[in-house]
């Protein structure tokens, strides 16, 4: 299991494939390097994979939370991914990200513009931050405290892969027929995932977050990210909203929007045969190679 010293924490990383046409991934919040495992064996080798936990999640090192949660900020979490690719010798490379990983990525693309070469994004959090709902962090908090709880609000992430009815609220949810087993497999080993969670994540990105939709900081400087991107969003995604990604296609200058039909808020797990031809397809076009 490899890690790597990122600044001042221990940072928990895969690789995959090999050669100069380099991917980090950058997972989402409550989330883990797993999120992509039903897709790491479809790329082709050629593509030079790697993927870090954030601190907090997953292997990583997981710092006591400081005052405010200052310390799991998203500048915090940038600067890490910064400091574990410069410590793995990486000058260059292309970036994808999942969920609150997009706001990472770009956070990361404003403080060293010329590390990174084209960016590839799920369903992510946008420039223009998340407004998260009121008693967030009471759900967050119940999720920490009880793995039901967890199971119930992470499929909400993956609703293809369950019976609709039973994702409303106070009902069970029930894998979908169409569920294969690896999938179901995986989704329980996520939900595993979170029980090892900080409590910087658990309620300091929520916390950062809405600051950071609040200062609209990025949300103004969106039109100077000129690194071309693909946002990927499923039209069943229940967290990120369709206008902040077609805010994003409109206001970035090489950026655009692929709506996916069928699937909520996680391709990588709901569809990963698509998400991997949609990704080799990104990455092996011209320009590739850094």
């Amino acid at each position: 299991m490899p890690f790597v010293q990122a600044g001042h924490v221990r940072m928990h990383y895969v690789e995959y494939g090999s050669g100069g046409n380099v991917v980090v991934y950058i997972h989402g919040n409550l989330g883990c390097v797993n999120w992509m495992d039903l897709v790491w064996p479809k790329l082709p080798g050629n593509l030079h994979i790697y993927a870090f936990d954030w601190r907090g999640c997953g292997d990583s090192e997981k710092p006591i939370p400081g005052e405010g949660y200052s310390n799991y900020s998203m500048k915090q979490h940038a600067t890490d991914m910064i400091h574990a690719i410069q410590a793995l010798g990486i000058k260059k490379c292309h970036l994808a990200n999942h969920s609150t990983g997009g706001f990472i990525c770009t956070r990361m693309m404003m403080m060293e513009p010329d590390m990174f070469g084209k960016v590839f994004c799920l369903d992510p959090v946008g420039p223009m931050g998340l407004h998260l709902p009121e008693g967030t962090l009471d759900l967050f908090r119940s999720m920490k405290e009880n793995r039901e709880v967890a199971f119930a609000a992470l499929a909400t992430a993956a609703p293809s892969l369950f019976v609709k009815d039973s994702l409303k609220p106070g009902q069970t949810p029930t894998f979908h027929d169409r569920a294969r087993e690896e999938q179901k497999k995986l989704f329980n080993l996520i939900v595993d995932k979170t029980r090892v969670l900080s409590d910087g994540i658990w309620f300091g990105t929520a916390i950062d977050l809405a600051k950071e939709h609040e200062s609209q900081e990025l949300r103004r400087r969106q039109g100077d990210i000129r690194h071309p991107h693909l946002v990927l969003w499923g039209e069943e995604d229940m967290w990120i909203p369709r206008a902040d990604m077609e805010e994003m296609a409109e206001r970035m200058p090489q950026c655009k929007l692929k709506v996916i039909p069928g699937i909520g808020h996680s391709l990588n797990l709901e569809d990963p045969e698509q998400f991997s031809r949609l990704f080799t397809e990104f990455f092996a076009k011209k320009g590739g190679e850094l």
